[in-house]
């Protein structure tokens, strides 16, 4: 098959494309500019996925649609979020349709079921909430819709992936994020420190998606639905923090503030922030607290189910060959 991945530069989307490469499939990347770190026989393609006809001439010709791509982030402007987030993804849509592809695999994100309160061991059927406290849920959860509301039109199906906290060697931002904040001492545990979280690799995500792509259908139960995945158990954020540091030598968290503290803090920082539009991310945000001191896991077992998901890279074992990685290779300090 001719497969494109938008975002294949990324770690998700290239660790899809990677692992799309070497089972035999033809492989393109659409990304903002050249990747010298994908394997050899992996097409490159630059454009902007906000450009509509650079984004359609590089789906023309291809069967299946891996759509990666996304600003992530917790602080900056809605135009630029809604630009590459719902309107490049409405590109991506109406390219498929245009030229014929059969399957369209989207990324999401658990956060756009994310209000402020604990999400525990919820399934697909928990609703998008009223309000969001930043502008990557909102638009993601947007997109999502677009892409769910596509299934079934024009020959085209569709399914959404929400992996959670995607880490493993390579990862640009959860653990080194984690690190630099350690080391400047700016790293704070917010509320109770028992908040469980979902977190998932980079290969059990990846892994999911093509699982997913080989399920998808006309009338699979895979079509047009929305799936979380990610490595089977929840971790208890905290500690989970704290054992990696320790396992690089680095200090742990001492520090704690209460939820309540963090997010007056978060609302001030927004206010001060957005009046001087500054566009560095604030050190602490509303979304940022809530994240950090409340629970949010999730109930995998329709993945499970429809499409067979089961992680193939054992957490324990991954670990242990991050932290071998990261003394091998220390995360820069940064700004």
């Amino acid at each position: 098959m001719r497969i494109l991945v938008t975002g294949g530069g990324g770690f998700l989307g290239s660790c899809i494309a990677k692992r799309l490469h070497a089972r035999g499939d033809r492989v393109i990347v659409l990304g903002r500019r050249k990747y010298s770190h994908l394997d050899n026989g992996i097409e490159s393609i630059v454009f902007d996925i906000r450009d509509r006809e650079g984004v359609a001439s590089a789906i023309k010709g291809c069967d299946v649609v891996f759509h990666a791509a996304a600003i992530p982030g917790v602080w900056g402007n809605y135009e630029k979020y809604h630009g590459i987030n719902v309107e490049g993804t409405r590109n991506v849509i109406e390219a498929c349709w245009e030229h014929g592809v059969k399957k369209l695999i989207f990324t999401s994100s658990p956060s756009v079921v994310f209000g402020e309160s604990d999400l525990e061991n919820v399934d697909e059927s928990t609703p998008y909430p009223e309000t969001y406290l930043c502008h990557y849920p909102e638009t993601k959860a947007e997109a999502e819709r677009l892409v769910i509301e596509a299934n079934g039109k024009d020959g085209l199906f569709t399914v959404s992936l929400r992996p959670h906290l995607i880490w493993g060697i390579g990862d640009p931002h959860l653990v080194p994020r984690i690190i630099n904040r350690a080391l400047k001492g700016s790293l704070a545990r917010v509320g109770d420190g028992m908040n469980q979280v979902d977190i998932i690799h980079v290969e059990n995500a990846a892994h999911a998606h093509i699982q997913a792509c080989d399920a998808l259908e006309p009338g699979s139960p895979v079509a047009g639905q929305c799936y979380f995945i990610s490595d089977g158990e929840p971790v208890v954020l905290w500690e989970w923090i704290d054992n990696l540091l320790l396992a690089l030598d680095y200090p742990i968290v001492e520090r704690t503030v209460s939820y309540r503290t963090a997010r007056r803090v978060g609302v001030i920082f927004e206010v001060i922030y957005g009046a001087l539009r500054i566009k560095k991310e604030p050190p602490m945000t509303r979304f940022v607290a809530a994240q950090l001191a409340t629970s949010h896991y999730f109930n995998i077992d329709k993945a499970k189910k429809d499409f067979g998901y089961a992680p193939v890279v054992d957490p324990d074992e991954a670990m242990a060959a991050l932290v071998r990685h990261l003394k091998e290779h220390p995360v820069p300090l940064t700004g």
